[in-house]
C-alpha cells in the first residue's frame, strides 16, 4: 500500500495546524456577549474538529436540529472569520516534514472539509502551504469526507493516481475517505482525538504520533 508513494494528502485542522483556539475564541466570545462566564480554550479542543456543530454543541449545548442553530452558526462564522489566524498554529515538526517532501520532490497537498470561505484566507496567510500542489476545501467538489471525491480532486490536481497517494488526517472521516479512494491511510494521534479516541477501530493502515514519524515510514518503506 505505502509502495511507490507519488504524493502525500493532509487534512488540516488538528493534522498540519491547530485551529482550535481560534475556534473556541469565536464561541466563548458568543457566550460571553450574552451574559455567559468565559471558558478556558482547552474546553472546546476535543471538538474542534467538528467545526461550527461541536463548537456550538459544547458552548450552548445546541444541536443542528435547534431553530436557532443556523443563525447562531452564522454568528459563530463571522468571529472566526475575525480571528482565525490570531491564536492558529503550526504543530510541531510540520515545517520541517514539509521542507523534507519538497526536497524529496514528493508533491503534496491539502483535502479538508473546512470551506473555501475559511480554507482560502487561511492558508494564503500562512507561509506553509506556498509549496502545496493542491487544496481541496469541503466545498469544492459536491461532496465532503467521508465521500473519497475530495481525495479524488486533490489526485487529479496534483496529476498523481490515487493508489499512489498517501492520506494522513486525524478524524475517522480522513481515514473512511482515503480508504474508499484507495490510498494508504495514517492516522495522526497527535491532533484533537488522539487521546481520547480508540483510533486502532478506524482500520488506518498507520498511526504516527509526530509529523515526523510519516517522513520515517516513508523512508523505511
Amino acid at each position: 500500500m505505502f509502495q511507490n508513494v507519488q504524493a502525500v494528502l493532509f487534512d488540516l485542522d488538528g493534522t498540519l495546524i491547530d485551529s482550535a483556539p481560534d475556534l473556541g475564541a469565536a464561541v466563548d466570545k458568543m457566550r460571553v456577549e450574552r451574559g455567559l462566564p468565559s471558558w478556558p480554550l482547552d474546553r472546546y479542543r476535543h471538538m474542534a474538529g467538528a467545526g461550527a456543530r461541536g463548537m456550538l454543541g459544547i458552548g450552548f449545548g445546541m444541536t443542528p436540529e435547534h431553530p436557532d442553530f443556523e443563525a447562531m452558526k452564522e454568528e459563530f462564522f463571522v468571529n472566526y472569520e475575525n480571528c482565525m489566524t490570531e491564536r492558529t498554529r503550526i504543530f510541531d515538526g510540520v515545517v520541517d516534514m514539509i521542507a523534507r517532501l519538497v526536497a524529496q520532490g514528493l508533491p503534496w497537498g491539502v483535502v479538508t472539509n473546512k470551506s473555501s470561505r475559511f480554507t482560502d484566507p487561511l492558508t494564503s496567510a500562512m507561509d506553509l502551504f506556498a509549496t502545496a500542489g493542491a487544496i481541496v476545501s469541503g466545498n469544492t467538489t459536491p461532496h465532503a469526507k467521508p465521500h473519497p471525491e475530495p481525495l479524488f480532486e486533490a489526485a487529479r490536481r496534483l496529476s498523481v493516481d490515487p493508489a499512489r497517494c498517501v492520506y494522513v488526517g486525524d478524524d475517522e472521516r480522513d481515514i473512511v475517505a482515503g480508504l474508499a479512494a484507495g490510498m494508504g491511510t495514517v492516522a495522526a494521534t497527535y491532533g484533537y482525538l488522539g487521546q481520547q479516541t480508540d483510533i486502532s477501530r478506524w482500520n488506518a493502515h498507520l498511526h504516527i504520533d509526530s509529523p515526523m514519524d510519516l517522513l520515517k515510514f516513508l523512508q523505511s518503506a
